[in-house]
């Protein structure tokens, strides 16, 4: 997820950051881990106003969407290292 163009649950390969927060894209969810203080300042609304725009991106996503009672996710697909 870039911060423009952001489209939430578009792919399993975005990944952005807000701070001490990572966000990351998934066709299934999207996760939302790691902490971040938004100060009372100006670096802090900043913050603030970018969290809120992925958040109201994704409930925008998810109310407009069919959405099945639960999602059952998979299990992540464990690869070969390619450096091994």
């Amino acid at each position: 997820m870039s911060r423009k163009g952001i489209k939430p649950f578009a792919n399993e390969s975005d990944c952005l950051q807000i701070g001490g927060i990572t966000i990351e894209n998934r066709v299934d969810r999207v996760s939302i881990f790691g902490s971040i203080d938004i100060t009372r300042d100006k670096d802090g609304l900043a913050a603030a106003r970018e969290l809120k725009t992925i958040l109201d991106l994704t409930l925008t996503e998810l109310e407009r969407a069919e959405l099945p009672d639960k999602v059952t996710l998979k299990p992540a697909k464990t690869v070969k290292n390619p450096f091994e």
